[in-house]
């Protein structure tokens, strides 16, 4: 069973080295332009994870990604009258 994950943004010189970041999770994207890698580890192991991939020569800058961490619940989400109104013309 998967648990909390977290998505982990790295940026590399060359893409030769996408292949050994395999093992430290789940790579999500590969982008060859701007050369950087997304992969998902456990949010339990994070810490981890980013100092063991810091090490590695071929590796520009670590970014941990702050979704997990961001409030999705937005104080105003009263809806609005007039949109209502809107939506219910075409039925």
């Amino acid at each position: 069973m998967i648990g909390d994950r977290i998505g982990i943004i790295v940026w590399l010189h060359s893409l030769k080295q996408v292949k050994q970041l395999r093992r430290f999770g789940n790579i999500h994207y590969v982008s060859k332009k701007m050369k950087y890698v997304v992969l998902y580890c456990d949010l339990a192991n994070v810490d981890q994870v980013k100092a063991k991939i810091e090490s590695i020569y071929s590796v520009k800058k670590v970014q941990k990604s702050l979704k997990p961490f961001i409030n999705t619940e937005f104080q105003n989400a009263k809806p609005d009258k007039a949109k209502e109104y809107d939506y219910k013309m075409g039925l």
